[in-house]
């Protein structure tokens, strides 16, 4: 009976230890702040409104959207390892929820930023960075279906809604640990509510293909 509850205070710990940890690293802007000591402006009131790379490279060019994109993923790849290392190093925790908790949380920082009142980036590239350490296979299938589908169609959003379908799919395929798979779908969902404004514009072939303004 008590070492239930032991795993159970332990899950718990680890789930909001593991969102607070990955949430502070993801709910770094950096999109925002390459914009903003660069022109002085707020990249949110330029084309689509987000502080991702894709935006950035409409605003600053390819070179600060490559930055961009690699800051964000590196975010999330970091928010997931301290996870981890506080999470077993620290505290001897030997919970894997630690992970799923930080990676998700990086995710949902990005999304949800609170230094510009909650308006973030769509995901993509922090979920990219934090769930390759968590579900390493999946998350290379997530990228390979993403570069097809967007040298393809040339439609950032939809290369991002397949690799992240592709990700989660694969992860479950795997038979990844059960924190991981939780954290995919949750992710996943995330994902497509971010970017519920996309799909409608994909759906009525309104939406914005890679190389126009």
């Amino acid at each position: 009976m008590f070492d239930l509850l032991d795993a159970a205070h332990n899950d718990m710990v680890g789930i909001m230890g593991g969102l607070l940890v990955g949430f502070t690293f993801g709910s770094i802007p950096f999109g925002y702040l390459l914009v903003r000591v660069k022109t002085g402006d707020d990249v949110r009131l330029s084309g689509s409104g987000n502080i991702g790379a894709t935006n950035v490279n409409r605003v600053l060019g390819k070179g600060a959207g490559i930055a961009t994109l690699f800051l964000d993923a590196a975010k999330g790849a970091a928010g997931t390892f301290t996870a981890v290392h506080i999470g077993i190093v620290v505290l001897g925790i030997h919970q894997p929820v630690w992970g799923a908790a930080g990676a998700l949380g990086t995710v949902l920082g990005h999304c949800y930023t609170p230094w510009l009142g909650l308006r973030g980036g769509k995901g993509v590239a922090t979920l990219l960075g934090a769930f390759a350490l968590l579900v390493p296979v999946p998350t290379a299938v997530g990228v390979g279906v993403l570069m097809v589908v967007a040298a393809i169609g040339r439609m950032m959003s939809l290369a991002s809604l397949s690799g992240s379908v592709a990700l989660v799919c694969t992860a479950w395929f795997r038979a990844a640990p059960s924190y991981s798979l939780l954290a995919t779908s949750l992710v996943t969902i995330v994902i497509f509510w971010r970017h519920r404004e996309n799909i409608g514009r994909i759906i009525r072939g309104e939406e914005t293909k890679l190389g126009e303004a």
